[in-house]
């Protein structure tokens, strides 16, 4: 038999009331009751679609502080600005929110009236745990976690073939600098450079993958590790970096040091943000149609039921490679 709203009242000593309105995430209530109901019934199995969602009106499209910088906003203002396409098509309004795990985000939520929520890029699992437990329609973009319905770009795919780029170029020793591989999109990223090394033969060398640990002072932690790539016994004559900022500081990082691109060294990034395009030497890099991607996830949002263990839905969003001078002898 279903789990029903009584079972979860008996499981947590709670009134029937009392757990319905705890589902619904309607007023009254305190957090900590909340997310014990919550918590109950994902553990019960209870099938959320049972409850009844009203017509979507407000959703709001949360962003992590970490990613306000210039360079992470030349990714992420396309998506809201897709995302934002997409609402007012459906007569749905959209608001943002940008926070970190300091601040009162439900509440924030809560304030904002929010129907449904956007959540774009990396979230420590805490917040995407309590985001769950608002029972609320969630739609990651350019992340997963468990129970979640997520839209990311094909960040392994984007991986390999950037490498693979690099390969049939010619090059021989081809470094990564990477970040965090707490980040999915960072972690697939690298699986699909380490994949490519491997189906041509060539040994994944430690020493010539580094990652960046400080991205808040992007310049001294890409000079620091491109000194190190290039005073190997045997540097590199080709770099993938894990995203296009890296890139570019890499590009300047070369003229200043007398550093021939793409004779010397290759250099491709990821993303193709509007300054890759626009650098010097143009930056070859893997493309997202990220305005695509808020588009896809408000549509997710706006059609979905709510995620069971057995309804989650992971779209993939094709990437290209675009060659531009900065890995290209031609």
């Amino acid at each position: 038999m279903p789990v029903s709203i009584r079972d979860i009242a008996h499981q947590t000593g709670l009134s029937v009331g009392t757990v319905s309105r705890a589902l619904k995430n309607q007023e009254g209530l305190t957090e900590a009751t909340r997310v014990r109901v919550s918590e109950v019934a994902h553990a019960l199995g209870y099938d959320f679609s049972r409850l009844k969602q009203g017509r979507i009106r407000r959703v709001v499209f949360l962003l992590h502080r970490q990613h306000e910088g210039e360079s992470a906003s030349q990714f992420f203002s396309p998506v809201l600005q897709g995302a934002e396409a997409a609402c007012r098509a459906a007569g749905v309004a959209l608001s943002l929110i940008t926070s970190d795990p300091s601040e009162p985000l439900l509440d924030q939520i809560r304030v904002h009236q929010a129907d449904a929520i956007l959540c774009a890029g990396f979230f420590e699992p805490e917040i995407l745990t309590a985001l769950r437990h608002t029972n609320k329609p969630i739609v990651l973009l350019d992340a997963r976690f468990s129970g979640i319905n997520s839209v990311t770009p094909d960040h392994r795919l984007g991986g390999w073939l950037a490498t693979r780029h690099l390969i049939q170029s010619g090059r021989k020793r081809i470094a990564m600098i990477g970040g965090s591989l707490a980040h999915f999109s960072i972690a697939e990223r690298a699986r699909g450079f380490r994949q490519a090394l491997f189906e041509n033969k060539m040994l994944a060398d430690p020493a010539l993958e580094i990652t960046i640990d400080d991205v808040h002072d992007l310049a001294a932690s890409v000079r620091s590790a491109l000194t190190a790539l290039m005073s190997l016994p045997k540097p590199p004559d080709a770099v993938f970096c894990y995203n296009d900022s890296t890139a570019l500081a890499v590009l300047k990082c070369c003229n200043e040091q007398g550093i021939k691109v793409p004779f010397q060294l290759a250099v491709i990034g990821f993303d193709d943000i509007v300054t890759a395009a626009q650098a010097i030497p143009p930056l070859s890099s893997i493309r997202i149609d990220k305005q695509a991607l808020g588009v896809v996830g408000i549509n997710m949002l706006l059609h979905q039921t709510q995620a069971t263990s057995s309804s989650v839905r992971e779209v993939v969003q094709p990437v290209t490679l675009v060659v531009r001078e900065s890995s290209s002898d031609d």
